[in-house]
């Protein structure tokens, strides 16, 4: 039987969760954030200053804090109301933020066709009808709009995969595992052993064929890794150049 988590349940162990999740946040995130994915975010975005943008899936708002100072007219919603608490209290009034708590596979409280730009980073794998996210990305879009996500790359983290060590316990090789297997899985960070965090597989396909059924038009596709600048900060970072962590897709609508 294939094995399910309740909506209730995912955004509870969110709530549950928040607080150490982002302990470690800077005003760019974590450290996947500003080594891989905020550098190929804005890579794939045009100038931001007066435009309409949405953080779908915004946590603790660092990445709309970031398009705010950027100049965007940013709103921003995501399912956790605790993430949303401590997005409140990370954000200087005047940026001018407007947090909403919504999930984002229905967002009928938000009016369609307003946004210039939707960002969504890491979150359509937290989302168990991510089809109806896209349908809700699209609509939501002006036309001509982008859509700009990113998730963890289904092609390398899988169910079961991860690193296989030797005897002295010294990594060895990346293994995949489970790769066609799509449904939930549990996610276990060391703070959440208990009530683990859970994601979404899906197989590539799957993405391809809901992102076109939607109405997008991919523009483009990046598969992140660290930059030499980053290498030679970050000398361990050699690790993450044998399989792509993340996966990031600019669409059009």
């Amino acid at each position: 039987m294939k094995r399910t988590v309740s909506t209730d349940e995912a955004i509870k162990r969110w709530n549950l969760h928040a607080e150490s999740f982002t302990a470690t946040y800077t005003k760019y995130g974590d450290r996947s954030r500003i080594i891989n994915l905020n550098p190929t975010i804005f890579s794939l975005m045009d100038e931001v200053d007066g435009k309409q943008v949405l953080d779908a899936g915004c946590g603790e708002g660092y990445l709309s804090r970031v398009l705010a100072e950027k100049g965007a007219e940013v709103a921003a919603v995501d399912y956790s109301e605790k993430m949303l608490e401590i997005a409140d209290k990370r954000t200087p009034s005047d940026l001018g933020i407007d947090y909403h708590h919504g999930n984002c596979e229905n967002l009928s409280f938000l009016d369609g066709e307003q946004f210039d730009w939707i960002i969504s980073n890491m979150v359509i794998q937290d989302l168990e009808d991510y089809d109806a996210a896209f349908r809700e990305m699209y609509r939501l879009l002006k036309p001509g709009g982008s859509f700009v996500f990113s998730i963890l790359h289904p092609c390398f983290i899988t169910p079961n995969s991860g690193w296989v060590r030797n005897e002295r316990g010294e990594k060895e090789y990346w293994k995949v595992d489970r790769y066609f297997y799509e449904g939930v899985y549990d996610q276990r960070f060391s703070f959440a052993a208990d009530k683990p965090i859970v994601w979404y597989h899906r197989s590539l396909t799957s993405y391809f064929k809901v992102i076109k059924q939607a109405g997008f038009v991919i523009e483009d596709m990046v598969e992140p890794k660290p930059s030499k600048e980053m290498l030679k900060q970050y000398p361990e970072l050699k690790e993450d150049l044998n399989c792509a962590d993340f996966i990031v897709f600019k669409l059009r609508k």
